[in-house]
């Protein structure tokens, strides 16, 4: 079903790919309880940013919810088509040159996001990733999800020779325009794992920082299932030998520099 558009107070509407903007998409379902408070973390951090939510067919009150708040773009799917088809709704509106995923649970610290936001800036990366591995003394909501993400992650690794700690992290940080090149079709969890399977096959560079992390179990909320993390590793592998879907060379931002130039870094071995 087509997504419908509702702009709720003053929304910040810069001309595409406005330098110095960040688009923070929030997908969300079923998260009446923690919807509003992590809106309310993502205004509070000092960046110039907007906000695009995507209710991906939410049918315990989210919706009404997100129908007070101010200041956001709301989009808004029918029924429920999953996680990467509601980021690629969200991206179809997006005005600012760099975006970044949030949450809606409150499992992830928008607190984190002007360090991630920061490094890209700094330039010769393509993508930030939070890594919540890093973190010391971090958090696990169980060990069958914490193993299920380091076996991702390892699985990664093998695949693709990167030195990466923390492959289904829910904070990926890259350019706006480069996202869109790489013409994602994956509609649920999926979404990331062929987004950073199509950075590396493109000889991208992925710099991670350490995050917070506030886990919660599958009775708190939690959705992600064992299914969704053999998807993530069917995803991994075929993008590793399928071709380049990228058409012209990766952009990344350089130091003290306004501009973009092509990325010539090529994955930590």
């Amino acid at each position: 079903m087509r997504a419908t558009s509702h702009a709720l107070g003053q929304v910040r509407t810069p001309a595409n790919g406005a330098d110095g903007l960040l688009t923070v998409i929030v997908p969300v379902f079923n998260e009446v309880a923690t919807v509003e408070e992590a809106i309310r973390r993502v205004r509070s951090i000092d960046v110039a940013k907007e906000i695009i939510i995507v209710d991906d067919g939410s049918t315990d009150g989210t919706a009404d919810r997100l129908a007070q708040l101010d200041g956001v773009v709301l989009l808004a799917h029918g029924r429920n088509r999953g996680k990467g088809a509601a980021i690629r709704t969200a991206l179809e509106r997006a005005t600012g040159d760099v975006v970044i995923i949030q949450d809606a649970d409150l499992e992830y610290d928008p607190r984190d996001i002007p360090a991630l936001y920061a490094r890209f800036r700094s330039g010769d990366v393509m993508a930030v990733y939070g890594s919540r591995v890093l973190k010391r003394g971090h958090r696990i909501s169980s060990w069958l999800y914490y193993w299920g993400g380091r076996s991702i992650t390892l699985v990664t690794r093998l695949l693709y020779g990167i030195a990466l700690t923390d492959e289904p992290t829910g904070y990926k940080l890259l350019a706006t325009d480069t996202l869109r090149s790489f013409s994602l079709d994956a509609e649920g969890f999926d979404f990331c794992a062929q987004l950073t399977a199509r950075i590396l096959r493109n000889g991208g560079r992925i710099v991670e920082l350490p995050i917070d992390y506030h886990p919660r179990s599958r009775a708190e909320g939690k959705k992600i299932t064992a299914r969704d993390g053999l998807i993530a590793l069917w995803v991994l592998t075929r993008e590793r030998w399928r071709p380049r879907i990228l058409a012209r060379p990766p952009l990344v931002r350089e130091s003290g520099d306004r501009g973009l130039r092509p990325i010539v870094d090529q994955p930590e071995a």
